[in-house]
């Protein structure tokens, strides 16, 4: 049933992973940034003493990226258990820069075991169509942008990237096991920066819809038409060619979740989210599949049929469970994930 409404639809082919990875930043959201020349961090101070009751640090640290003589700086919060590590880490590439936040159940993660890297998203730039401030300044010194250059999404992507490389050099954290993961716009952004950089295990897209984790073709709900007219800065600027063209893309958004092979990926979707379309969201997890299955693993395991209130599915490579409610990112996405990442490590 699902692999015959992927057919209807005209779901194309997968293709090499540098080929998927070449078309979806040249066709929708523009090339990540380069790397910078050279990277310094700064732990400013202990962001919260006693934090989690004394079950975690929490240091407010501040990353700086060189290339040249430019620089751009950003700040992260790194909330790491003070028990034996090493520890899992989570790198959340969040809306606001609390901590803990209404998005981030942050005692809960420590009580798990895992660490968390956070950063507030307009910490990087800004969430609009002005590209003179923040690393879009940086980038981009009048404002101005060619037909495939990064849009905002690529450059939160990049600086969860640059996150990374501070914890790559943290020996509490075990860099066998990052996940980096994002609600929403957000989740659009971590399977971004996850499916361009081989460091992180797992990549997690909490109701990303549109853009994101759901098949574009013949998705209810938000539409490209929709989402490159209410937030063209988000992706480059050839992405809005294909506004009521989704049949025409030589791409869909399952190439994304196909670009982690054989890394882990996982969609959560919420019942009540039809602007991001759950339907559409497991079909891509399914259209994904064979990209493992080449590779002779398990690739997204699940019913023969459209998804239903309650349904988790850990047993392949690709992860998915569909929640009740609203779009939001819950207690139970975090602990549904927890679960999936502990799966697949044997924790």
């Amino acid at each position: 049933m699902l692999k015959q409404i992927l057919a209807e639809r005209g779901v194309p082919a997968l293709k090499s992973r540098e080929e998927m990875l070449e078309i979806m930043q040249k066709e929708v959201y523009g090339h990540i940034p380069q790397k910078p020349d050279r990277l310094e961090w700064t732990v400013k101070n202990n962001y919260i003493g006693n934090f989690c009751a004394g079950k975690a640090t929490a240091q407010y640290v501040e990353l700086t990226s060189y290339w040249g003589e430019k620089s751009f700086k950003f700040p992260f919060v790194a909330a790491i258990p003070t028990t034996d590590g090493p520890h899992p880490v989570f790198i959340h590439i969040n809306f606001r820069p609390n901590v803990p936040d209404r998005y981030m159940h942050t005692e809960e993660i420590i009580d798990r075991g895992f660490a968390c890297l956070s950063f507030c998203y307009e910490d990087i730039t800004k969430d609009n169509g002005d590209f003179t401030s923040g690393l879009a300044g940086v980038l981009y010194e009048n404002g101005e942008r060619k037909p495939t250059d990064p849009g905002k999404i690529a450059m939160w992507a990049w600086a969860a990237q640059r996150v990374m490389d501070y914890a790559m050099e943290e020996p509490r954290l075990d860099k066998s096991c990052a996940i980096v993961c994002g609600h929403s716009r957000l989740g659009k952004t971590a399977l971004l920066c996850g499916a361009t950089d081989e460091r992180f295990a797992f990549a997690h897209s909490n109701d990303s819809g549109c853009s994101g984790a759901a098949i574009t073709r013949e998705k209810i709900g938000e539409k490209v038409a929709d989402i490159t007219k209410m937030f063209p800065y988000w992706f480059c600027e050839t992405y809005k060619q294909y506004a009521d063209r989704e049949s025409e893309m030589p791409f869909d958004q399952h190439y994304m979740l196909a670009s982690m092979a054989p890394r882990y990926v996982y969609v959560a979707s919420a019942e009540k989210d039809l602007w991001a379309a759950p339907d559409s969201e497991m079909l891509s997890c399914v259209a994904a599949s064979a990209a493992y299955e080449e590779m002779g693993l398990s690739g997204f395991i699940c019913e023969n049929r459209l998804p239903e209130v309650g349904d988790v599915y850990h047993e392949g490579h690709i992860g998915f469970h569909l929640r009740a409610g609203l779009h939001y990112f819950s207690r139970e996405d975090w602990n549904k994930l927890i679960d999936f990442v502990n799966k697949k490590k044997g924790r």
